[in-house]
C-alpha cells in the first residue's frame, strides 16, 4: 500500500496519479464544490498549428492583393470552378471545404470575425499559443486560462465535476485555475475501457487512503468526487449514444468528431458542463499545403463536417451553447516556394450559436493592399480578446472582463446579443 503522503507526492492536491491509473486513463483534476451558472454552455475549439485564414474565409474581394501572391495556393473566386470559394458577402467567401457550414452562415446562426488575433508580434507556436490560452499576449507569467479565470470569477453554485472538460490527454492552458478542470479522452474508455476488476482495484486502493462515504477533509472530498466522476460517467453510456437529427461526426470513432460527439453527449445528459475545449491540430502548413484538393483541403473538411454535424446534433439545445474558434496565428499573405504558407499575424474567428449575430463576415479594417500589411501578414485589427469578452459578459453572464482579460481594456463590438 502506499501512503497518503506518497500518493500526495505522485499527483498533486488536484490530481489523480498514474500510480493508481494506467497512463493511458484520462487525468484528473478536482477540488471542492463550487459554482452553476445559467448562461451557455462555452465549446472552445483551438486550430493548433496557425491556421490559414486566408484560404479558410476568403477575401476574394481583394482581387490581385489576395491572387497574385498566391498563384497556385487561391481559392478560386465564387462561380470561377468545383473548387470556388462559396459566397458570404460578395467579399468574403467561405473555402468549399466548409460548404456544410454555408447554410448556417445564411441561417444567422453563424459569425466570422477577420483580421483578428492575438497582438503579439510571436510567430513561435508555443509562445503565441500560450499568451492566447492565458489571454496575456507578451506575458508568459500568467499562469491561468482566460476560461479558467472566468470560471473562478462567476458567482453561482455548480458542485459537477463536469463544469469544465478539455477532451485530450491534458488540461490545456486556457482551463488552468483554481476552478478544477476533467481532462477526458473517451466517456466509453474513461472506466477503463470495460475492465471492471482493474476499475475496481483501483477505486479500493483510493477508499483505503480516504474516508469517501464520510469525508472529512478536502483530500477526501476530492476522492470522493472521483467515484462520483466514474460513476457518472458510467450512467452516461457512452456506446449507446445516438446523434439527433442524422448528424454524422467525421472520422472513424476517433479525433476531433469524437470529442465534438461527446461535448454534444454531455451537454444533453445535463452533468453539469459550462465550458468544453477540444482542438484541432494540423495547421502547420508550410510545404505542399493542398489549399483545395490536398492535406489543407481534408483538414477543413473535417472542421466543417463536425461543426454542422454538432449544430445539427444539438438541436435546439443551440440555442444555450456558443461556440468559438480560435488559433496561435495565420499565415503569411504570400506563398512559400515549397508550395505552401509560413507563419503570420493576422486570421479569423467563428462564432457559432443561438446568441451569434451570424450572417455576416465581421472586420474592422480587412485589407490586404501592400502598405497596410505588417511585414507581409494581414493586420490584426481586432484584438481576439474583444470577441471572447463579448461572448463572456453576454453569453456566460461573468461581468468580471477585468479578471478574465487582466491589463486589457475591453472594445465593445455587439457581435453576439444578450442572453
Amino acid at each position: 500500500m502506499i501512503s497518503r503522503r506518497d500518493f500526495m507526492k505522485t499527483s498533486g492536491v488536484l490530481g489523480v496519479s498514474k500510480a493508481l491509473f494506467p497512463s493511458w486513463m484520462p487525468r484528473l483534476a478536482f477540488r471542492p464544490p463550487q459554482q452553476t451558472g445559467r448562461g451557455d454552455v462555452l465549446v472552445a475549439i483551438f486550430l493548433r498549428g496557425g491556421i490559414d485564414g486566408l484560404s479558410a474565409v476568403v477575401p476574394f474581394g481583394e482581387g490581385a492583393n489576395y491572387y497574385d501572391p498566391r498563384p497556385s495556393l487561391a481559392v478560386p473566386e465564387p462561380g470561377n470552378g468545383a473548387n470556388a470559394a462559396i459566397d458570404l458577402n460578395g467579399y468574403f467567401g467561405l473555402h468549399p471545404a466548409l460548404a456544410p457550414l454555408a447554410d448556417l452562415y445564411r441561417a444567422g446562426e453563424l459569425l466570422v470575425v477577420h483580421a483578428t488575433g492575438s497582438i503579439d508580434p510571436s510567430r513561435s507556436h508555443f509562445d503565441a499559443m500560450q499568451f492566447m490560452e492565458y489571454g496575456t499576449p507578451g506575458v508568459k507569467t500568467t499562469g491561468t486560462g482566460w476560461i479558467g479565470r472566468h470560471l473562478q470569477s462567476t458567482a453561482w453554485e455548480n458542485e459537477s465535476p463536469f463544469r469544465a472538460v478539455g477532451m485530450g490527454a491534458m488540461v490545456p492552458n486556457s482551463l488552468r485555475g483554481g476552478i478544477p478542470a476533467l481532462s477526458l479522452r473517451s466517456i466509453a474508455d474513461f472506466h477503463l475501457r470495460g475492465r471492471e476488476d482493474e476499475l475496481a482495484q483501483a477505486q479500493q486502493m483510493l477508499s483505503r487512503l480516504y474516508s469517501i462515504d464520510a469525508p472529512t477533509g478536502a483530500l477526501d472530498s476530492q476522492a470522493r468526487l472521483v467515484f462520483e466522476t466514474v460513476d457518472l460517467l458510467k450512467a452516461i453510456n457512452a456506446g449507446g449514444y445516438t446523434p439527433a437529427n442524422d448528424a454524422a461526426y467525421p472520422g472513424d470513432n476517433e479525433g476531433f468528431g469524437l470529442g465534438l460527439r461527446q461535448i454534444a453527449q454531455l451537454i444533453k445528459a445535463d452533468v453539469g458542463l459550462e465550458v468544453a475545449c477540444v482542438d484541432v491540430g494540423g495547421w502547420d502548413t508550410h510545404e505542399n499545403q493542398g489549399t483545395t484538393n490536398g492535406y489543407f483541403n481534408a483538414l477543413l473538411t473535417t472542421l466543417g463536417q463536425g461543426l454542422a454535424a454538432f449544430r445539427a446534433d444539438l438541436g435546439d439545445r443551440l440555442r444555450d451553447v456558443t461556440i468559438v474558434t480560435m488559433s496561435e496565428f495565420g499565415r503569411r499573405v504570400e506563398e512559400n516556394a515549397s508550395a505552401g504558407t509560413d507563419h503570420g499575424h493576422g486570421n479569423f474567428m467563428f462564432v457559432l450559436g443561438g446568441g451569434a449575430r451570424g450572417g455576416q463576415v465581421f472586420t474592422q479594417g480587412f485589407s490586404l493592399a501592400p502598405e497596410t500589411l505588417n511585414d507581409g501578414d494581414l493586420e490584426i485589427t481586432t484584438d481576439y480578446r474583444d470577441v471572447l469578452a463579448e461572448v463572456v459578459g453576454q453569453r456566460l453572464l461573468n461581468p468580471a472582463l477585468d479578471q478574465v482579460f487582466p491589463n486589457h481594456s475591453v472594445t465593445s463590438l455587439g457581435l453576439v446579443n444578450p442572453r
